[in-house]
């Protein structure tokens, strides 16, 4: 990578790392000045949801946008957001265990069972779990490429959970949570038009 580039990407980040921090600072600053709404639960937690949402379709963007444009740097961006999905994650699960459930394990496991997006809601944050962990380059090396590579394409199911969960959990008002998904759909059709040309040249050649 020519020194100029590179030069660029590292003033680059530092920007958009301090862009991911807005929602949660601005979060913080509305509870602090106390000018969230009546119900300040919901707002922390819905607030933490949607962007852990938003930051998991930004790290599925990348690889589509440095394909079509061929601008490849943007991939240094890919782990980054994935990482702010995953903690974004953490405070969204950590708003219902503690603030809303109190770390009552028995209403947790009720709530579990009775209430399908909460379900939904589970299987996206656990899904984000491994995938945080094998973030590094050592994970890369212990795995091997192809088998991160497999491993890390969970991030769709999580993201696909994450969108069912939004969609139960808004009940009604469900236009947000259509949305996401319908930029999901894309984003894996796009995916599967690099893909499938990749898996039967393999096919071929085998």
């Amino acid at each position: 990578m020519p020194a100029w580039i590179s030069g660029r990407i590292s003033k680059l980040k530092p920007i958009v790392f301090l862009a991911c921090l807005v929602p949660i600072t601005l979060l913080v600053w509305n509870a602090a000045t106390q000018q969230l709404s009546a119900n300040p639960l919901e707002d922390i937690r819905d607030t933490t949801g949607i962007w852990t949402l938003r930051f998991l379709i930004a790290t599925l963007i990348i690889t589509p946008l440095r394909r079509l444009t061929g601008w490849h740097e943007v991939i240094r961006f890919r782990r980054m957001l994935g990482l702010f999905a995953f903690s974004y994650g953490v405070l969204h699960f950590v708003s219902y265990v503690w603030l809303d459930q109190f770390f009552n394990v028995a209403a947790m496991l009720d709530d579990l069972m009775k209430r399908q997006f909460i379900m939904a809601g589970y299987a996206s944050f656990v899904v984000l779990v491994p995938l945080a962990v094998t973030s590094t380059r050592k994970w890369i090396v212990r795995l091997g490429g192809r088998r991160w590579q497999l491993l890390h394409r969970l991030i769709y199911v999580s993201c696909a959970a994450g969108v069912v969960h939004y969609f139960w959990r808004m009940k009604l008002d469900v236009q947000a949570p259509i949305l996401y998904g319908i930029v999901l759909t894309a984003l894996l059709a796009v995916r599967a038009r690099f893909i499938l040309p990749e898996v039967i040249a393999r096919v071929r050649s085998s």
